[in-house]
């Protein structure tokens, strides 16, 4: 029997992805750029709903990231205050969807506020069994990677390991969201083809996916397309893919 390619038998376990666009959709429309953000978070909504109808074990979404702090002051508040407001108003019903809630990203920048309700979010939906909802603010991927080498250093500096014992296994440990299944499917919205810094030791082998549409316009059709051209990839982590289309005829 030859390999069956159907998006059910190859739906992705983790998808990540970067929601760009929001500004650029508003000003297309000669609206602020905080009408974009608000825009964007309804289509969070719908793509978060899609991937719980789904089944989608972990969804990670870059919400914020380290260098978004260069923006104009202006627009990085009302990104403080929109993520707050939507945290507040959201978690209940992600709550009764048994969605569980992390954050990933050094949020000891953030204000006590803002702080204290992604903590009372985590501790809610922290014993709930559906998808895994990862929300990256103020992260990068070197900061991520250079975290987690600092840690591995004061484990050698204590004597807990040696320099011997550091090697790709170890550092996976201590970055983000190693825990949980590795991103199997990227997709980035807006029209630029780069991964700006988002999770560059998870994405070794991640399926990378990008659209024109800007985040606003990307809603579960789009998804679904997404996880349909995931479906026909032949994943082959570095095999040839002889080996793999044996492999599967093994398997049928």
């Amino acid at each position: 029997m030859g390999k069956q390619n159907t998006q059910a038998e190859n739906k992705p376990e983790h998808i990540v992805v970067v929601m760009d666009g929001n500004g650029r959709w508003a000003k297309k429309r000669f609206m602020p750029r905080t009408a974009g953000h608000k825009a964007g978070v309804k289509a969070t909504k719908e793509v978060v709903k899609a991937c719980v109808e789904n089944q989608i074990k972990v969804l990670t979404l870059f919400a914020f990231s380290s260098e978004n702090w260069k923006r104009p002051e202006q627009e990085v508040s009302s990104l403080m205050e929109l993520f707050l407001t939507t945290l507040q108003s959201e978690v209940n019903e992600l709550h009764e969807q048994s969605v569980r809630m992390r954050f990933i990203g050094e949020c000891s920048a953030f204000s006590d506020k803002l702080q204290n309700r992604i903590k009372q979010t985590e501790e809610l939906t922290q014993n709930n069994s559906g998808l895994c909802l990862n929300i990256a603010v103020n992260y990068g991927g070197r900061w991520d990677i250079a975290n987690a080498c600092q840690m591995i250093a004061e484990k050698i500096e204590s004597g807990e390991i040696t320099s011997k014992d550091v090697n790709a296994e170890l550092v996976n440990r201590y970055v983000a969201v190693s825990d949980l299944p590795e991103p199997d499917l990227f997709i980035r919205t807006g029209g630029d083809k780069r991964i700006s810094n988002f999770l560059i030791w998870q994405l070794a082998y991640t399926e990378l996916y990008f659209t024109d549409l800007l985040w606003p316009d990307f809603n579960r059709g789009e998804l679904n397309e997404a996880l349909t051209w995931f479906a026909n990839r032949q994943r082959r982590f570095g095999k040839t893919g002889d080996q793999i289309g044996q492999a599967n005829k093994v398997n049928c």
